[in-house]
């Protein structure tokens, strides 16, 4: 029965290992071009909406070329906890590639989206991230859209479009959400109280 149990605890570790980015411990892109299908498929049967969320850290070779892909790897480190803090936990969270992040929303519109986008932008731009005791700021362009049951574009043309909106807040000047829509973002940005154990934990890792 043990030996069971240890072979079925391996078997869970090795799948979880599979579809985890091994640097942020976000999904990685092999699990989300598996379930973004999924997840549009289940949008057209059940009619609910779902949106998607592709963010890129600004500047982030120039980040690099400045202090070195260790802190690099720690920057992306740091907004891919934020991440974390900012989702549901029925959302999906991915490391896109490179500096790229996805977030997928199941049952979630256009206006919902923009504002989950707006509140994590807001959280990464007023994030303490430090190097050698000095306070660098960290910017993220975000692009998002809907995929509504009555949609008939890929999974392809899902993602170039999301891809084109981020591409329109990077052109308006970065540290941007864009979406199909301009409305104005009636976003809540006062932090929960988990929220601010999970920062307050995060940004004591960052000192030590």
């Amino acid at each position: 029965m043990n030996e069971l149990l240890s072979l079925r605890n391996e078997v869970d570790e090795l799948r979880h290992q599979v579809q985890t980015d091994a640097l942020t411990g976000l999904y990685n892109f092999r699990f989300f071009s598996n379930i973004l299908p999924l997840e549009m498929e289940r949008s057209r049967r059940s009619s609910v909406p779902l949106s998607l969320i592709i963010l890129d850290i600004d500047h982030f070779k120039q980040f690099n070329d400045t202090w070195g892909h260790e802190l690099g790897n720690q920057a992306l480190q740091h907004v891919s906890q934020l991440i974390k803090v900012a989702i549901r936990k029925l959302d999906f969270a991915c490391r896109f590639g490179g500096e790229e992040f996805a977030v997928i929303l199941p049952g979630t519109e256009i206006h919902q989206a923009l504002n989950v986008a707006e509140r994590l932008r807001l959280l990464i731009v007023n994030s303490e991230f430090k190097i050698n005791k000095k306070d660098v700021q960290i910017t993220a362009s975000l692009g998002v859209d809907e995929f509504k049951s009555t949609d008939d574009y890929t999974v392809q043309e899902f993602i170039e479009r999301v891809d084109s909106r981020l591409y329109q807040a990077k052109a308006a000047g970065r540290n941007l959400v864009k979406g199909p829509i301009d409305t104005p973002l009636v976003t809540d940005t006062n932090v929960t109280a988990d929220e601010k154990d999970a920062l307050f934990d995060l940004f004591n890792d960052a000192d030590d």
